[in-house]
């Protein structure tokens, strides 16, 4: 059993927690198994969050007076509250990816910068790529003209070099 010091301290450490969130995800990790559960807590660490498991008074009284009041407030039954400190998708992907190992781990709500979302709302985040895929991605998609310019170049360098020359070359630009 808590004592009253030791359920203000979980309190005020998850007020500190929904403050410093970017996201907030509600879920369940009561019925996993110890090394399951070990994992997917390594995994959001990973990502630069947390996960919290404790009774849902406490919880709902961290909540009070914050954006996600709405959200801990007046929980029934086993919850877990996840926190993205940095990337709210990668946190997302991998409650989602525990949720495809074990049936137990499933979405319950969310909150995103003081927005509610949904279940469905919070697997579409979830399905997001990670920040590093989509800097690749916008990186990829920068460098595309450059490279095609380079290919036009190289190609005329060496037709001149072969002796001919240089004919149009049909340019086309990757996306």
């Amino acid at each position: 059993m808590l004592k009253r010091p030791q359920k203000e301290a979980i309190v005020e450490s998850m007020q500190n927690d929904i403050g410093r969130a970017k996201a907030i995800f509600l879920t369940n990790l009561i019925g996993v198994k110890s090394n399951d559960a070990v994992a997917i807590r390594k995994n959001v660490r990973d990502a630069q969050g947390k996960v919290v498991i404790t009774r849902n008074t406490l919880i709902s009284r961290a909540g009070v007076g914050t954006a996600a009041e709405q959200l801990l407030k007046d929980l029934k039954g086993p919850h877990a509250v996840a926190f993205a400190f940095d990337d709210a998708a990668a946190v997302a992907k991998c409650l989602k990816n525990a949720g495809t190992l074990s049936e137990l781990v499933q979405f319950k709500g969310g909150l995103l910068d003081g927005q509610l979302l949904s279940i469905a709302q919070v697997k579409q985040l979830a399905d997001l790529p990670s920040r590093d895929e989509m800097l690749g991605t916008l990186l990829a998609t920068f460098n595309a003209p450059i490279s095609a310019f380079a290919r036009v170049l190289n190609a005329i360098r060496e037709q001149k070099e072969a002796g001919g020359a240089p004919q149009e070359a049909a340019v086309t630009t990757e996306a």
